[in-house]
């Protein structure tokens, strides 16, 4: 076998080979996002697997350890609820009545164990004042 050829089957198989992790790395974050509802409407889809569920934290749900270590609180959506915990370093303007992004796995069909949870802030981009008037 030429040494010509020995370069092409290698740059084939490394080729394939980063094109594979690539595929892998993607697959697992082509949604950014489900809702609470949709997370609970097809619940045997994702029990058992990496999901980013957004929803707002419900009111008198939230209880976090002293240490800021742990958080359990209740995503809540549209029509449905979802208890979550997360054992992770938490936002610190965390707080009952916000939306939230929680990442984590969907242990099981009424359970989301966390791994990270990230604070929305609509009212951050929303302007100041009315679009059209003069100050």
């Amino acid at each position: 076998m030429s040494a010509s050829m020995k370069l092409v089957i290698g740059g084939a198989v490394l080729a394939l080979v980063t094109g594979y992790v690539a595929y892998l790395g993607a697959s697992s974050s082509w949604q950014y996002y489900l809702t609470v509802d949709e997370c609970a409407a097809h619940t045997g889809q994702f029990t058992g697997k990496r999901v980013r569920v957004s929803g707002r934290v419900a009111v008198g749900s939230l209880h976090i350890r002293k240490d800021r270590a742990l958080a359990t609180f209740v995503l809540q959506g549209q029509a449905s609820s979802l208890p979550a915990e997360c054992p992770a370093p938490l936002p610190d303007n965390l707080a009952e009545d916000m939306d939230v992004v929680v990442e984590g796995t969907l242990e099981r069909a009424d359970f989301l164990q966390g791994r990270k949870v990230l604070t929305r802030c609509a009212s951050k981009y929303e302007s100041g004042q009315p679009v059209g008037t003069e100050q």
